[in-house]
């Protein structure tokens, strides 16, 4: 049977894929799909509960590179290609690092080849309000005042993982200025177009974030970077801004977004209750913008 790809309505995020199976999925139905995450931002994969680890690799190495994150506190234990979110332990002991990704970025922004597409899969979904907020940085874009775009236009804005780096269990009782200058050396800031452009739409994207970018240096206005961040929701902390959108997942899903377009940020419930999740990162054939 082969898969369904409903377009999303006027206020839905995502479009969504019913009857998937990728153990039997042909290359066209990944092709269909990895098409539509460039056409609606992302996608919402139902009743794949029975998906397996390796499973979940191979669905994204059908989209592109899985690229394993940096740090290996993250890795599942059997396919370390997926970065574990978690507070579950197994067998006594930690897999993964809990209540990640409380900030707006996007994947990787911090590094010289962002990602294309995240894949996230919720395993264990906490009682209460849950999910990932979404801004899609294109139509945010749009929005803006065209003084303040056209400002934007033209700059370079840093990215660096200092402000949200986790600190690993080999780190306690190190001097924090020691844990930060090593963090930079193993990921060092790195420079992009404030302003990009999908190398697939061809659309404009602002491309920066609250968690990760720290500066536009070649602004002509030091405050650029604030009224940006402001002007486009990041920084509201009630999260009612128009731009702010809110996936809450449900048992089964997998979740597919443009990591271009796409900032997100966690919705961590105040419990500690238990809570899991698998994701994956994945370049794809492209560049992070034709300008590049």
């Amino acid at each position: 049977m082969p898969i369904t790809i409903t377009a999303p309505t006027e206020d839905q995020l995502g479009a969504i894929v019913t009857g998937f199976d990728v153990s039997a999925a042909t290359d066209e139905e990944f092709a269909a799909m990895k098409k539509a995450v460039y056409d609606h931002r992302l996608i919402v994969i139902k009743d794949q509960q029975d998906i397996s680890p390796s499973g979940f690799v191979e669905l994204g190495r059908k989209l592109g590179t899985v690229v394993p994150y940096y740090e290996p506190m993250y890795h599942h234990p059997e396919e370390p290609d997926i970065f574990v979110s978690s507070n579950v332990p197994v067998d006594g002991k930690r897999v993964g690092v809990p209540k990640t990704g409380k900030f707006w970025h996007a994947d990787y922004q911090f590094k010289p080849e962002p990602f294309a597409f995240t894949i996230f899969a919720p395993k264990i979904l906490p009682e209460g309000n849950r999910g990932t907020f979404f801004i899609d940085m294109a139509r945010a874009l749009e929005k803006l005042p065209a003084e303040l775009a056209d400002a934007a236009r033209g700059t370079h804005a840093t990215h660096s993982v200092r402000r949200f780096f986790k600190i690993r269990p080999t780190d306690v009782f190190r001097p924090l200025g020691e844990v930060v200058r090593e963090a930079e050396e193993t990921s060092p800031p790195t420079t992009h177009p404030t302003v990009i452009t999908h190398p697939v739409t061809g659309e404009e994207i602002l491309y920066i974030s609250e968690g990760f970018t720290d500066s536009i240096a070649d602004a002509d206005d030091e405050n650029l970077l604030h009224d940006l961040l402001e002007a486009v929701g990041m920084l509201d902390e009630t999260f009612t801004h128009p731009n702010i959108l809110k996936h809450p997942y449900v048992p089964g899903e997998i979740v597919i977004w443009d990591n271009r377009a796409l900032c997100h940020r966690a919705l961590h419930v105040t419990h500690d209750g238990p809570a899991a999740s698998h994701r994956l990162t994945v370049l794809d054939e492209h560049p992070l913008s034709v300008t590049d």
